[in-house]
């Protein structure tokens, strides 16, 4: 008998198995999240994790070092709407109090990149866990220390040209960054207790206005 010719298959596309791959992470992630928000951190497994998702634990660790890179990761996520927003740029003529004062108005999408009860829940879990794991803690604190040396930056540069008081930076960014943690912090343990948002704003707005020259 003849032999059947196999015509060999191209290989799939770089493009297409990173798309994949990509889509593969995200469902993880998004499992994870569903299962930290439900169960807490340390009830939830890399098996539940994979077990939710549909994948081997092989394709687990093929994203994720471990179940706490994981939960690392979904706060780096959820916090990248932030990061966009604090990438500020300066119009030509635009002074420093203006800048900040910008800053002020970006109170409500910060509000609401953290909102949601699943991820008020996983952020509180984060909280949690910081405090067991002594390896997550510079980690959750590692955000703070990049906005306050970027508010210091700008509140040093106010200073420099004459449009802010001649204050301490490092100081003035320290209580700008703790007061937008702090609002924060407070939607995330009493959402309906008041518009947070709002409030932040006008707080941020008010501090603002006393460094102003």
């Amino acid at each position: 008998m003849p032999k059947t010719r196999v015509t060999p298959q191209p290989p799939p596309s770089s493009r297409g198995r990173q798309l994949r791959s990509a889509a593969t992470r995200t469902r993880i992630l998004d499992a994870a999240g569903e299962l930290f928000a439900r169960r807490g951190y340390d009830a939830t497994s890399v098996a539940d994790i994979c077990e939710q998702t549909g994948v081997t634990k092989g394709a687990f660790y093929y994203h994720f070092a471990s179940k706490q890179q994981a939960f690392l990761d979904l706060r780096d996520r959820w916090l990248a709407p932030l990061d966009a927003q604090f990438k500020l740029t300066r119009a030509e003529g635009e002074t420093l109090p203006q800048v900040l004062q910008r800053i002020a108005e970006m109170a409500q999408p910060i509000f609401d990149a953290v909102g949601g009860e699943d991820r008020q829940q996983v952020f509180l879990e984060l909280l949690s866990a910081a405090r067991q794991d002594p390896a997550i803690l510079p980690v959750m604190l590692s955000p703070r220390r990049k906005y306050r040396a970027l508010f210091a930056k700008l509140v040093r540069a106010g200073v420099a040209e004459g449009t802010l008081r001649d204050v301490d930076a490092t100081l003035a960014a320290d209580i700008l960054v703790t007061l937008g943690f702090g609002f924060v912090m407070q939607s995330l343990l009493d959402p309906d207790g008041a518009n947070w948002a709002k409030l932040a704003q006008q707080g941020i707005a008010m501090l603002m206005q006393g460094l102003a020259a």
